[in-house]
């Protein structure tokens, strides 16, 4: 076909468009390129998208979870975090949110978008096409290319453009291209920050064994421990520390399987026509006070560890390249002398408004460490003759409901300090208080009949002090429920969003599920694989996926030394246990610190998916009412 019979073609076809015959008017598709802005490459986003688009309507229902299914399937239950963990915007020596290839993070001056042309006639699929690109008070862009080709354009924000598209000098579709970018902020505690699923999870060695020497009070010596794979002559050794696993900040745990990041990315991928811009300081061990007001250095020593509390840290993060200033707060958050470590000396950062990006949605994972959480998990699987009842420094002290009860009692003037200082200080509005989303914690030890498990060991054989009470893990468990309440009453009493649809979804999934003998998969054994002098039993540990389907959404003990394997170097153990009769806690740091009593990365997936449920609620809620930046 000649070029001239061609455009005589489509001059006809333009035609009937006009007059409205045959020809259907074609339209232009478009999305946000790289949705997720936290991701560096559009391509890691598109695994997520492409995975959800993959989704039927019943998975969709829960996507997020069916999603975290569908990937690890495809990754073997390795994880799909380590794929893209060097591809973020978050820059682990200086703690802050930055992006190399986009300097403008925070406050994003333009987005990419891949546009093209739908129900396009075939005789004009075949011809250039023409892209027209009008900005409000900018440049425009001109650009031409086959009819049937997508096209990259460059969107102003937040004013958008006008696009058209012309065939022979003739316009054939426009439409008006506006982003619509949301601020997401996370801050919390190890729930949050997704402690227990390390995006590069340890490797186990097929073949090779630890041992930890001899346990004090205890005639049997700790052998046969499943063993990192790597080039280490002794435990602690910096060949063996080098090979820990590999957390998006080293220093909280905080990792891409967090629920926070997963409800984030979801309402990111779900809507062509939005970008999320996203930041998360909730680091594992933090509380309100330190933590969120007060500097926390994290649960992993690193030679950076975080310079700022969360709170000053979301804060500079508003202000982006703006420095934020210093303000001396002695009064305004103890609440009349209710939260003394808040009364004198309080410095917090705050970004002055004219500089201070708008957060659209506040996730908040808190509470827990301020009534002791690891202290009460404690009681509940620690064997009362334990040995560890007597250990200080990481194990901390071991107490019950009425120990928790009295921290629990102070736990509301606490949330009334955060909520003040989220609107004082991070400038959410009064009146849109509901985008501060209070998360629950998920009940650890509930059945499917909400009876709590049996007294055993299952799951906790990595460590012979090791035994779950069933009598004092109710006790935890009444003390879990007085929490929930006091978050729920909290959030309704500020108008904060609860999200605690998750919670009924754990039910029957808590750290007792699985088999304790004749498993018909790893991924459901609770029992800890240990070299008995001429092979493995139960099963080889190289093959543990830490990341497949299985029916507990907790981290065991068993499981975190397999996952997480947490040890120190052998100078810091020296440091903190210089009776070398405890050289044995290692064993007890890797699989307590290694995200014991945690959800999986299946559990974060089900919390997400309740997220996403009431922050869609809310940005519809709020939609237009706040002026872009």
């Amino acid at each position: 076909m000649t070029r001239n019979f061609r455009t005589a073609l489509l001059g006809a076809a333009m035609v009937l468009l006009q007059v409205g015959h045959a020809f259907a008017a074609p339209e232009i598709e478009w999305r946000v390129e790289n949705p997720f802005r936290f991701f560096t490459s559009a391509a890691s986003s598109d695994m997520h998208r492409a995975t959800y688009l993959a989704l039927s309507d019943e998975e969709r229902r829960q996507p997020v979870l069916s999603a975290e299914r569908a990937l690890a399937e495809r990754h073997n239950g390795e994880g799909w975090a380590g794929t893209v963990l060097d591809k973020t915007c978050w820059n682990p020596v200086r703690n802050r949110a930055e992006c190399k290839a986009s300097p403008d993070y925070i406050n994003p001056k333009s987005h990419q978008i891949v546009a093209e042309l739908k129900d396009l006639e075939e005789t004009a699929a075949a011809a250039e096409c023409t892209w027209l690109t009008a900005p409000h008070g900018g440049r425009g862009q001109s650009r031409t290319v086959p009819c049937k080709t997508p096209i990259t354009l460059n969107i102003p924000y937040p004013g958008g453009a006008q696009v058209s598209v012309e065939i022979g000098g003739q316009q054939v579709a426009a439409t008006r291209v506006h982003v619509k970018d949301v601020f997401i902020v996370g801050v919390g505690d190890s729930f949050g920050s997704g402690e227990g699923n390390p995006d590069v999870p340890v490797r186990l060695s097929r073949t090779r064994f630890i041992d930890y020497g001899k346990a004090e009070g205890r005639s049997a010596e700790l052998t046969g421990f499943p063993s990192r794979v790597g080039d280490w002559r002794e435990i602690g050794d910096l060949a063996f520390v080098d090979a820990n696993p590999k957390w998006l900040d080293q220093a909280c745990h905080r990792s891409l399987y967090s629920h926070q990041v997963r409800a984030a990315l979801q309402l990111a991928i779900e809507e062509p026509g939005r970008a999320v811009t996203f930041v998360s300081f909730a680091c594992s061990g933090a509380e309100i006070i330190n933590g969120l007001f007060l500097r926390y250095k994290g649960h992993e020593w690193v030679p950076s560890p975080p310079d700022l509390s969360q709170i000053s840290a979301a804060a500079q993060a508003q202000c982006d390249t703006t420095p934020a200033k210093d303000y001396d707060l002695p009064e305004a958050y103890h609440m009349g002398g209710k939260v003394p470590s808040l009364q004198g000396g309080l410095v917090l950062r705050k970004c002055d408004p004219q500089h201070a990006r708008p957060i659209d949605l506040v996730l908040v994972s808190i509470g827990g460490n301020d009534v002791g959480f690891s202290r009460l998990v404690a009681n509940a699987v620690l064997a009362d003759k334990s040995v560890l009842r007597r250990v200080g420094g990481w194990i901390g002290e071991v107490y019950g409901f009425a120990e928790a009860n009295a921290q629990l009692n102070e736990l509301d003037d606490r949330y009334k300090a955060l909520n003040r200082a989220l609107h004082n200080i991070l400038h959410i509005p009064w009146a849109e208080s509901e985008r501060v989303m209070a998360v629950a914690y998920p009940a650890l030890t509930l059945l499917h009949d909400k009876k709590t498990c049996p007294d055993g060991r299952a799951g906790m054989t990595v460590v012979s002090d090791f035994a779950l009470s069933e009598s004092k893990a109710r006790d935890s468990m009444a003390a879990a429920e007085r929490l929930d309440n006091i978050m729920r009453d909290a959030s309704r009493h500020h108008n904060w969003t609860y999200v605690s649809q998750h919670r009924d979804a754990f039910l029957g999934r808590s750290i007792c599920a699985g088999w304790s003998d004749n498993a018909l998969s790893s991924a459901d054994d609770l029992r800890m694989p240990r070299w008995t002098g001429t092979e493995w039993a139960p099963y080889n540990p190289a093959d543990w996926r830490p990341y497949v389907m299985r029916q507990r959404w907790f981290r065991t003990p068993n499981d975190a030394y397999l996952t997480g394997n947490f040890h120190v170097a052998k100078s810091v153990m020296q440091k903190a246990v210089p009776d070398n009769t405890l050289s044995w806690f290692q064993v007890l740091l890797a699989s307590l610190y290694s995200g014991a009593f945690h959800p999986t990365a299946e559990g974060q997936a089900a919390i997400a998916d309740a997220v996403v449920v009431e922050a869609r609620r809310v940005l519809a809620k709020f939609d237009g009412r706040r002026a872009q930046r």
